[in-house]
């Protein structure tokens, strides 16, 4: 099964190139302030994209608590939600909606077909051409298929140089290339770099985390990532969309707006989110099901800037 290079979108990317590398950008943050940035431009490729209606098919690769994979099928639920009257912005709906603003109108997320592998079928350390194969158990027409890891899985290159990727294949069966993802839980093996901002970041300003929404700092994290690779699929699916930079390596949707969540971010601080005066938790996104996520920045083509929801 011939593959493409895996477009790297992850949270380790963005967190490297916003938190680790700007030391003396916070030093002269006032300086910076009154310099005029260029508009941040994601060039049209004139590829394919994923438009309509999108299904989102999930491998649960190790064991997951029932708790954990709520949050994320909540959170695939609540990007294109049946009942739209209750979600206004700001909403993971309303995040969502920036896809619209890409060529081709609306990408319509549907939650379709759940494998639950608890049994590590191809172990625990995988390469990423067992991330293809897990994938490939769900292949259909205009769809994402996501391998989602279990914290006692290790993947290759994760907590080094990423959180979660996209890439595609071409397959047989459907006759066409093929998009998938896949997104790690780092609770047990670097929250600081895959679950930041819920916990402080191994260097770089140590800033006190925010608190996680769903009180689970590792599936949280897992929703940041997966936010930044669906939106990096559906309108990059095959390396001929939107980004900017070398096709192997692009930023993205989302991951162009490195460390954004609300107004007034700056290198190692997330911006102004809101707070959950219960729990004390941080968050920008309502959901269905009484949820609420910590969503990062979009790219909006019509405005060339990162667009926050708060």
């Amino acid at each position: 099964m011939g593959s493409s290079n895996p477009m790297i979108t992850t949270l380790l990317l963005l967190f490297s190139l916003f938190v680790l590398v700007p030391n003396l950008c916070l030093a002269n943050s006032r300086i910076l302030a009154l310099v005029k940035e260029k508009p941040l431009v994601l060039k049209y490729h004139k590829g394919t994209l994923l438009k309509g209606n999108v299904t989102v098919n999930l491998i649960w690769y190790g064991k997951f608590t029932p708790a954990q994979r709520s949050i994320i099928v909540d959170f695939i639920q609540s990007l294109s939600p049946k009942n739209k009257k209750i979600q206004p912005p700001p909403s993971a709906a309303s995040w969502w909606r920036t896809t619209e603003a890409y060529k081709g109108g609306p990408s319509v997320i549907t939650l379709g077909k759940q494998i639950f592998d608890e049994k590590y079928s191809v172990g625990k350390l995988l390469k990423d051409h067992e991330l293809e194969i897990l994938a490939s158990k769900i292949t259909q027409a205009n769809s994402i298929a996501v391998v989602l890891t279990a914290a006692d899985v290790a993947v290759e290159d994760f907590c080094m140089n990423r959180c979660g990727m996209h890439g595609s294949t071409h397959v047989k069966k459907i006759g066409s290339k093929f998009a998938y993802a896949w997104v790690g839980n780092s609770a047990s093996q670097c929250p600081g770099q895959c679950a930041w901002p819920f916990q402080k970041p191994i260097v770089g300003p140590q800033t006190m985390p925010l608190g996680s929404p769903n009180g689970d700092i590792g599936v949280d994290g897992m929703v940041i990532c997966l936010a930044t690779v669906l939106a990096g699929t559906v309108t990059n699916p095959f390396d001929g969309g939107y980004f900017q930079g070398p096709a192997n390596a692009p930023l993205e949707a989302v991951s162009a707006c490195t460390g954004i969540f609300g107004s007034g971010a700056f290198p190692g601080f997330p911006g102004m989110v809101l707070l959950d005066k219960k729990t004390g938790a941080s968050y920008n996104a309502p959901g269905v099901n009484g949820r609420k996520y910590l969503l990062p920045a979009m790219w909006d083509p019509k405005t060339s800037t990162c667009k926050t929801l708060v």
